[in-house]
């Protein structure tokens, strides 16, 4: 008589047991098993440029295909330097400032490892990109959230300085912001930074999304304001300059004390990013000004298509000024419940969206959002418009 194996007493963390499965890529599954659009995952739906694709190829082609630099290829580190100093004046140099990741999310984690410790507090704006909460649970942090508010998403300074404590270690901007669209502005982040100097506190800069904004709203990395090269991590990515999410290739810039720590944490994390695609993203940082200023032109056409479809379906819609993001009240349709609504969109209405509460640390703040994403093409903005005027 077989005896049966006694049960594992736990198998879940304390850690993961304290933060749920990704409700954007459960969506992107619910599409999937609905046949929706999706406009819920940020991923474009339409080709890279041919110019890297060729590059990552021709890399392969000459067998770039073992272990590049621990903290990331000599050529992308130098076309990094070369952008950062060119665009941004930022007194930065390819071998002591640079750190390549496997994507900007692997960044943001390393640069909580390697910089908070167990119980240190961390400033997080909310509505936040899901993965910070995460990062915090898993960094040991303590998260301490300042509201931004729809319409305008304005940050509120008096807020801000009172959620600084003396166990605060850093404040994490992510600008242009998912979810929302907010740029911040000269103005805000010279708030942030003043207060940063004052309490000694680090900066987590998130700006993967530097390159698309809209309506004369630009972008300011907050390492260019006095007193913060030496107190920001600023991290970005190829990921969405150049539509290639599935690349996973981002990187962080920060002082010549704070890189080795974070380095560390980057090599025992996952090594290094996969050796050609960043040799094919040293190629993407070679596109022309040109490039630049039509990425930014081309999703200013499909913010407005989406904008507007929303509007006459139904939503309140929040503009955004950068990202490829449109956050929405959902109040006119009755609905009480995010999460019911954006299923009964997906499965009935046949169109994927983000429910508002995933971006907020009490749910019940966005109960009434919806996040909506334009990084398609015209034709599968104007399918799914055309689906959801089935609601009004």
């Amino acid at each position: 008589m077989t005896t049966a194996a006694p049960p594992v007493r736990r198998v879940e963390s304390l850690k993961a047991a304290r933060f749920s499965e990704s409700v954007i890529r459960e969506m992107t599954r619910l599409a999937a098993r609905h046949d929706a659009v999706n406009l819920a995952q940020g991923f474009p739906d339409f080709p890279a440029p041919n110019e890297i694709k060729e590059a990552a190829a021709a890399a392969i082609r000459r067998d770039v295909n073992q272990y590049a630099i621990t903290w990331g290829a000599a050529s992308l580190r130098e076309a990094l330097a070369a952008q950062y100093r060119t665009r941004y004046g930022m007194d930065v140099e390819a071998d002591h400032h640079f750190t390549v990741t496997c994507g900007s999310t692997e960044a943001m984690i390393a640069t909580m490892l390697a910089l908070v410790d167990p119980g240190d507090e961390v400033i997080v704006f909310e509505p936040f990109y899901e993965n910070y909460g995460p990062d915090a649970v898993l960094s040991g942090a303590i998260p301490r959230f300042v509201r931004l508010d729809a319409p305008d998403w304005r940050l509120d300074e008096d807020a801000l300085a009172a959620a600084v404590t003396p166990k605060t270690r850093a404040i994490i901007v992510n600008t242009p912001q998912n979810p929302s669209g907010k740029v911040f502005s000269r103005t805000e982040l010279e708030a942030i930074a003043a207060l940063c100097r004052e309490h000694d506190l680090l900066a987590f800069t998130d700006e993967i999304y530097e390159f698309i904004t809209y309506d004369g709203a630009r972008h300011i990395p907050l390492a260019t304001l006095p007193g913060m090269a030496n107190r920001t991590v600023t991290i970005s990515g190829v990921s969405k300059s150049y539509s290639v999410t599935g690349w996973r290739v981002g990187w962080a810039v920060a002082s010549c004390a704070i890189t080795p720590a974070i380095r560390k944490v980057h090599d025992f994390l996952t090594v290094g990013a996969a050796a050609p695609l960043q040799e094919a993203s040293a190629a993407a940082l070679a596109l022309p000004r040109s490039y630049y200023e039509s990425l930014r032109a081309d999703y200013q056409v499909r913010r407005d298509i989406l904008v507007a479809g929303l509007r006459d379906a139904g939503f309140r819609c929040f503009e955004p000024a950068g990202a490829y993001y449109v956050m929405t009240d959902i109040a006119g349709f009755g609905w009480g419940d995010d999460t019911a609504f954006a299923r009964h969109l997906v499965e009935t209405v046949g169109v994927a969206a983000v429910p508002g509460s995933s971006f907020y640390a009490n749910p019940e703040d966005g109960r009434r959002q919806l996040r909506f994403a334009f990084c398609k093409t015209p034709g599968t903005l104007e399918a799914a418009i055309e689906r959801l005027r089935r609601l009004s």
